[in-house]
């Protein structure tokens, strides 16, 4: 279990202020999202064609908090619909206050997180890459290559404990480096880019990017659609760090330097 640098400094930078930026932009989002607490597949909002809603209604018994997705609605009082204010009560919003920023309701400071933020991710992002490809070797590890495809299967077999070791990789394993390089240059940019396309002063300037993704209320789902892909991803990724060698994966990233296990990839 000898020890090799396998993160470099800029690499770790990104890291941190990737999870930094995504919380942030995450509480915010849903500060955001609790001015208008419905997504429509529309140009428009459109009722008709609503795919999403949180709302909150009288009734005998007191107020009653529902999500509706398409024509199905749950009721979910005290979670969502009518929840936490943030000020130690109960009102109509959709997300409660302790998932929010700021915990009461206020969209103009929601958004200033919101906007911060986002660059924080466009910086760290662009960061990374540009000290990812200057590097030959970093850029042999993080990029797909043909063969990868092949060792996908076995790769994933091997996480399901079907296969009892993982076919032959380098520092990234193919399901690692598929997911990298999925979440690298298409969801962070599509993010990125239908948030930009939601901005009223860069709709302004470039409206033809909103026209892309549809109109303001599909750039809207698109938007929150691609992140909810990601916190996928990013809750499968804090699973399989915390289930494999947790000590050493954390470390690693905070020194760069990682103790290899019995089946961690040395070469290309």
């Amino acid at each position: 279990m000898r020890p090799v640098y396998r993160h470099p400094l800029v690499a770790r930078l990104a890291h941190w202020l990737w999870a930094l930026a995504i919380l942030v932009l995450v509480m915010s989002g849903l500060q955001i999202f609790n001015a208008s607490p419905q997504l429509d597949a529309s140009d428009k909002s459109d009722p008709v064609h609503r795919v999403l809603a949180i709302g909150a209604h009288d009734s005998p018994a007191g107020p009653v908090g529902t999500l509706t997705i398409g024509s199905v609605q749950f009721v979910t009082t005290h979670l969502l619909g009518w929840t936490d204010d943030g000020n130690g009560g109960e009102a109509a919003r959709a997300f409660p206050g302790w998932i929010t920023l700021p915990a009461v309701q206020d969209l103009a400071d929601g958004r200033r997180w919101h906007l911060f933020f986002a660059w924080m991710l466009i910086v760290a992002l662009a960061g990374y890459l540009i000290g990812t490809f200057v590097r030959a070797d970093e850029r042999r590890a993080l990029l797909m290559r043909r063969a990868d495809f092949g060792k996908l299967g076995p790769m994933l077999l091997y996480y399901l404990r079907v296969r009892r070791e993982p076919p032959p990789h380098g520092k990234y394993n193919p399901l690692q480096k598929f997911t990298y390089n999925l979440v690298l240059f298409v969801l962070l940019p599509l993010i990125i880019l239908s948030g930009m396309a939601l901005s009223p002063g860069i709709d302004a300037i470039a409206q033809p990017l909103l026209s892309a993704f549809g109109g303001r209320q599909f750039a809207r789902l698109w938007h929150f659609t691609f992140m909810a892909i990601t916190l996928a991803y990013l809750a499968v990724h804090l699973v399989l760090v915390l289930t494999s060698r947790p000590l050493a994966n954390i470390t690693a990233m905070i020194t760069g330097w990682y103790r290899l296990g019995p089946h961690d990839g040395v070469g290309e």
